[in-house]
């Protein structure tokens, strides 16, 4: 009996030992298991965190209706009708000039009168040249002519005689080509009187009485400048979708800034017929009397030109940011079905500076992205800055 209560009496520490020692082991795989969880939920969060920091965040914007116009305002270019530069065909100095900056000029009228001293030495020497070749043919042929009479009564020698006969056509040679000397340096004489090529008016003069001028070099300056202003020509760059509205023949309407109110009828007579890949355009050239000199040379102009049956439609604007400019053209990224970014390629018609007016490609229902990053890609997640809510585009 003794040793059975000694057996009862040691058992009960064992058990608590054993008790104590499978709490701490449930305790100990409890903070493992909450420290794999806690890590588990980490990188979890982390992965999702990195995911959305790595889908781009766009702002979405509504294309607006774009009312079709009746006429299309374009800037235009105005020139005269001719204009020439004066410059002058000889060196010397000037030692006259009769007509200044709006003096009317008629064809033919001397504008300046240069002094070459040079070559008026030059032309004296070959004058005389000239003299003494027609003097050396004259004998020549005097001498050709008695030989061929020798020759006629055998008293000279066939040889001696076709030696003569040569020396006449030499001689008549070198007397050509010294009067050709003296009409080439005659003509260079005559350059020294500067005249108007035709009828119009001065529009620039840069020389003074003294002044040396220098022809022939690549610094040469224009001394006068003159141009026919009864007739202009008024040139404007036509978009691409609008150039098959406008035929020769067309009637258009033309202002300047110095007329406020005024609007000046313009024809056009021809067109470039090229669209010019830098800007898209189509060059044209309309023409308008000018019968009261209104319009100037140079000037700029607004070209008020009317939109027929034949011009594209009125379509939805966007503001430029929206554009994607690059190897495939102009695009625009909008939302596709899927919610994913969808790029279309756009037609522009019509560029108003602060919005674009697409002709072609877009429907004012898209949800267009307003600064799409230069990456984007179709079928690339994006995330917009308030879910479902969009803006007007200006």
């Amino acid at each position: 009996m003794l040793e059975t209560r000694i057996d009862t009496v040691d058992s009960r520490p064992r058990t608590k030992l054993r008790l104590f020692a499978i709490v701490a082991v449930a305790i100990a795989l409890l903070v493992v298991a909450f420290g794999i969880f806690s890590r588990m939920r980490t990188e979890s969060s982390l992965t999702r965190w990195t995911d959305a920091q790595s889908t781009p965040v766009v702002t979405i914007i509504r294309p607006t209706a774009a009312e079709k116009a009746e006429a299309l305002t374009l800037p235009g270019s105005v020139q005269a009708y001719n204009s020439a530069a004066i410059y002058a065909r000889t060196t010397g100095y000037i030692s006259r000039w009769f007509v200044d900056i709006g003096d009317p000029v008629r064809a033919g009228q001397v504008l300046a009168v240069l002094d070459a001293p040079e070559v008026d030495q030059q032309v004296a020497a070959a004058r005389a040249d000239l003299q003494t070749a027609q003097a050396n043919r004259a004998l020549a042929q005097s001498t050709a002519t008695r030989w061929n009479n020798l020759l006629a009564k055998d008293a000279v020698s066939k040889q001696e005689t076709d030696e003569k006969i040569g020396d006449l056509a030499a001689k008549t040679a070198i007397a050509n080509a010294a009067s050709a000397n003296v009409r080439r340096l005659g003509a260079l004489q005559g350059f020294t009187h500067l005249v108007a090529p035709f009828s119009g008016v001065v529009t620039s003069r840069s020389t003074q009485i003294g002044a040396l001028v220098t022809a022939g070099t690549a610094a040469s300056t224009p001394l006068f400048t003159v141009a026919d202003i009864g007739r202009m020509r008024v040139y404007v760059r036509v978009p691409q979708p609008y150039s098959g509205a406008f035929h020769p023949g067309l009637h258009a309407s033309l202002s300047v800034p110095e007329y406020p109110g005024r609007d000046f009828d313009i024809q056009l007579v021809r067109s470039a017929g090229a669209v010019d890949p830098q800007s898209g355009t189509v060059l044209m050239e309309f023409q308008a009397a000018n019968g009261d000199k209104a319009l100037k040379p140079g000037a700029y102009a607004q070209v008020k030109l009317p939109l027929g049956a034949g011009s594209p439609g009125a379509g939805v604007r966007l503001p430029p940011s929206a554009m994607i400019i690059g190897a495939n053209g102009t695009q625009v990224a909008v939302i596709g079905p899927d919610g994913k970014a969808l790029l279309k390629t756009v037609t522009i018609g019509r560029d108003n500076g602060d919005n674009v007016e697409i002709s072609a490609g877009l429907n004012a229902s898209d949800r267009v992205i307003d600064n799409p990053p230069d990456s984007l890609q179709t079928g690339d997640a994006v995330r917009t800055t308030r879910p479902g809510a969009t803006r007007a585009a200006s």
